[in-house]
């Protein structure tokens, strides 16, 4: 059994790990932003004391932090898969995998996309 299939299990029985961890990457995204914006101006001399040393360091903590925001949306957006073994790990609604170059077919796959989650969520 793969670490997917394990997850998708364990989200699937206890349906409030999965919503912890969509919590969990709601609350790191605004606490992200309110960190950003509060310490801005520290932030910014810091770096400039050390350039070399502390903008890669910002840069690989920013990284870090939207990496683990995808993680926890990926770990609580696993319970709804259909549990096809065909699809990949974290799969999302085929109306957003079909793709267009026109605004048409993005806004019709968005509108399909965003029906499957109400039928999901009732």
């Amino acid at each position: 059994m793969t670490v997917c299939a394990k997850i998708k299990g364990v989200t699937r029985s206890h349906e409030w790990i999965a919503d912890l961890f969509s919590l969990l990457a709601v609350v790191l995204l605004f606490a992200t932003i309110w960190v950003a914006i509060e310490y801005q101006r520290p932030l910014l001399n810091w770096m400039s004391v050390n350039v070399i040393f502390h903008v890669p360091i910002v840069v690989a903590a920013a990284l870090a932090d939207a990496f683990l925001i995808i993680v926890f949306l990926n770990i609580g957006s696993s319970r709804f898969s259909e549990g096809r073994q065909d699809e990949s790990c974290f799969g999302t609604f085929p109306g957003r995998r079909q793709g267009g170059a026109s605004i048409g077919t993005m806004i019709r796959n968005w509108v399909s996309h965003m029906e499957h989650v109400n039928k999901k969520h009732r």
